[in-house]
């Protein structure tokens, strides 16, 4: 991951999409690209569907399929072709959707690029140092802990210990009567 120091956001030259989530965002966001981006060369997918986004150019870029990369010799074979590919950046769907969790993490971490999240509204922020709270009110609220449902959630964890010996002490204290009871 570069650039994660800096707000900084290099040309849109060379591209790489994670579809890790639902296919429309990516519909939707790949023509933006190319219009918005006109000095745009290529459009790499990573995918795990079979088909392609009806608004992909197979003819300016190249689709790298999971499926196609079993087992870790050949995981490292796609990092280092990803790699060698030199992307400037870096979309990854995080939709809510537990679709290529494993992978988007990976290869946002492995990837010198510049890394965007797109969520499932099609809003997109900039993962780096300049965008930490949105960072983290989006990982709160993808792990349950934001708002209401957060204090819950956070009031569940700290009664836990206090529940559990509740209930082994009540375990307990039926057994050894009952055992009280078999003996008198």
């Amino acid at each position: 991951m570069r650039y994660f120091l800096t707000p900084y956001i290099p040309p849109f030259r060379r591209v790489l999409l994670v579809e890790s989530g639902s296919r429309y965002l990516l519909e939707d966001l790949i023509p933006g690209v190319y219009s918005n981006h006109p000095k745009c060369e290529t459009v790499d997918l990573v995918t795990c569907f079979p088909g392609l986004p009806g608004t992909y150019d197979e003819a300016r870029g190249r689709v790298f399929r999971v499926w196609e990369y079993p087992g870790r010799p050949r995981r490292k074979e796609l990092y280092s072709q990803l790699k060698a590919a030199n992307y400037d950046i870096c979309g990854i769907i995080c939709s809510g959707e537990p679709i290529m969790t494993k992978w988007k993490w990976a290869l946002a971490a492995q990837l010198p690029a510049k890394v965007f999240i797109l969520n499932e509204n099609g809003d997109y922020f900039w993962f780096d140092r300049t965008n930490w709270r949105t960072i983290r009110h989006f990982a709160l609220f993808r792990m349950g802990l934001a708002g209401m449902a957060g204090a819950r959630t956070l009031a569940g964890l700290a009664a836990f210990p206090f529940t559990l010996s509740y209930l082994l002490t009540y375990a307990a204290w039926v057994h050894l009567r009952r055992k009280v009871r078999q003996l008198g």
